[in-house]
């Protein structure tokens, strides 16, 4: 190159690198609209969910509920601190909490898988990205399986953090909710707007909320903003305090109730999610080009040599822990992987511990808000917080120290495989798991035990049998009878989603549910 050309590309390169991280800040804040515009269309619903404490008694309803509320406030922090908070004003036991963060472990996983379905337009980035977002769903899923009825058992998670605070100085400690990463974001995402955090949490304790919308930023006291927007300026007035500053954002006064702007404020995020992500990936496959993106995916896919090949996992894991830690959000740091994942540059294997750590670093959130609690009272909060944390490890501890239990990264290149060949799979499977069964089993555990068992159990059955008989054909088919070495005796429709693919194609649009196979290489996750 001479010295135009050299300046030439020196100038697309940093104007693509300062682009990139436009829009990976215009992608975070997105992902924070998404969030509130949850909040304002399930926000009150969740809140009165969290009432009715006899439902909550049930661990399977508990776990559930956790689920349903995390996917309508698009975040587990919000739905754990308010656990957290009811568990410190006495009206739940910490017994009662445990299977309703489990829940909470699993909803916040949704985000990434949404942001996975946008990269759906690439067959082998979609295959890639929604099998490493889907990781997490796999991990909380079989750990929730695999844990809660140890718990309903044994208690092991009550009793061990119970011994391990019964050892420990309990002080409170209120000045540990810092933000980081919403100090960046907020200045932008404030003046879109501004949703009420503490607002579902009072709908939890039985108060009556108007409007989920903050009506005051600031105050001279924390209790002038717990007023309704009817009593305020009278409230104010009654307790000598003035509100320094209002809230001024697009969405105020603008005559619309919580649900139409949390409708309005969805397709806004949607959209800008989706243009984000078209745009982050665009950049990644031109800076990633040639021997870069084979340079820096060595790099973020490397082992340690040797035997400490084996620890490299775990430096991930304290990597993925402290990064969710500085950002205070499991599912803006697991999305901001997942374009990562789907253009190559991480791998799955590499994927799946930075979740597990993101799952640990998460919890941090319910721990400090734990730790707010007045003195008295901070033993109870703290004992769940501490049980979000130890129940996380429990799953890292059964699904990661070795190689044949690492259940989730089979199940989620499965997932990957099959909803690249039949895209519309991933739609079906996003409500399914996180709306439609929550929803089923909630609404059998309501029935009672004995229904509940009744469906369940032979459900689960099936699928027992089917894994064991799909491993005995993999590794030892000749143990089997003949008709059972394959599953060909079964009607197509039982065995392969081609036949409902068919129905779909000739019921919708060819073009739009999956497009034909063309020049595009199938590589396998």
């Amino acid at each position: 190159m001479n010295g135009s050309e050299k300046f030439r590309f020196v100038f697309w390169v940093i104007l693509r690198i300062l682009l990139f991280v436009g829009f990976l800040y215009l992608f975070i804040c997105s992902l924070d609209f998404l969030s509130s515009a949850f909040r304002l269309l399930g926000g009150k619903a969740a809140g009165e969910v969290f009432r009715n404490i006899k439902i909550l008694r049930n661990p399977v309803t508990g776990l559930m509920i956790g689920v349903l509320a995390t996917v309508l406030v698009q975040s587990s922090s919000t739905s754990t601190s308010i656990v957290v908070a009811m568990v410190g004003s006495g009206l739940l036991d910490v017994k009662t909490g445990i299977p309703i963060v489990m829940g909470a472990n699993i909803g916040t996983s949704v985000t990434n898988t949404i942001v996975a379905i946008g990269q759906i337009t690439n067959r082998n980035d979609f295959r890639r990205a929604f099998a490493g977002a889907t990781v997490h769903d796999m991990f909380n899923w079989t750990s929730v399986i695999i844990l809660l009825p140890l718990e309903i058992i044994s208690g092991y998670l009550f009793r061990l953090t119970g011994a391990i605070l019964d050892s420990l100085p309990l002080d409170k400690y209120q000045e540990g909710e810092k933000d980081l990463l919403k100090a960046i974001t907020k200045p932008f995402t404030q003046k879109i707007i501004e949703v009420d955090s503490k607002a579902i949490e009072r709908i939890a304790h039985n108060e009556d909320v108007d409007t989920l919308l903050k009506l005051c930023c600031k105050s001279e006291t924390p209790e002038a903003l717990n007023v309704t927007f009817s009593n305020v300026t009278l409230a104010l007035e009654e307790q000598g305090k003035v509100c320094v500053e209002s809230c001024q954002f697009l969405f105020k006064d603008v005559g619309l109730g919580d649900t139409e702007i949390g409708a309005i404020l969805l397709v806004i995020a949607l959209f800008l999610l989706c243009t984000c992500l078209f745009a982050i990936v665009k950049l990644l496959n031109s800076l990633l080009e040639g021997n870069i993106r084979k340079m820096i995916k060595k790099i973020m896919n490397a082992e340690f040599p040797g035997k400490c090949a084996y620890f490299t996992g775990y430096i991930a894991m304290v990597v993925g822990c402290g990064m969710t830690i500085v950002v205070q959000s499991s599912s803006v740091f697991t999305s901001a992987l997942t374009p990562l994942v789907g253009v190559g540059v991480i791998s799955i294997e590499r994927m799946y511990p930075l979740t597990l750590g993101s799952n640990i670093g998460t919890t941090t959130t319910g721990i400090l808000a734990a730790l707010a609690q007045d003195a008295d009272k901070i033993r109870e909060p703290l004992q769940l917080a501490f049980c979000h944390l130890f129940f996380n490890i429990s799953g890292i501890v059964l699904f990661y120290p070795f190689r044949f239990m690492r259940f989730p990264i089979r199940l989620a290149k499965f997932l990957g495989n099959e909803t690249a060949k039949y895209r519309w799979f991933a739609v079906i499977y996003l409500v399914f798991m996180f709306f439609l069964l929550p929803l089923l089993v909630f609404g059998l555990s309501l029935a009672g035990w004995k229904v509940m068992a009744g469906v369940l159990v032979p459900f689960a059955g099936i699928i027992i049998l089917i894994c064991t008989i799909k491993v005995i054909q993999r590794k030892k088919p000749t143990c089997l009878p003949k008709v059972l070495r394959d599953w060909k005796f079964l009607p197509l429709v039982f065995r392969s989603l081609e036949p409902i693919d068919r129905v779909i194609q000739l019921c919708i649009c060819r073009s739009c549910c999956v497009q034909p196979i063309d020049d595009e290489p199938q590589e396998q996750v």
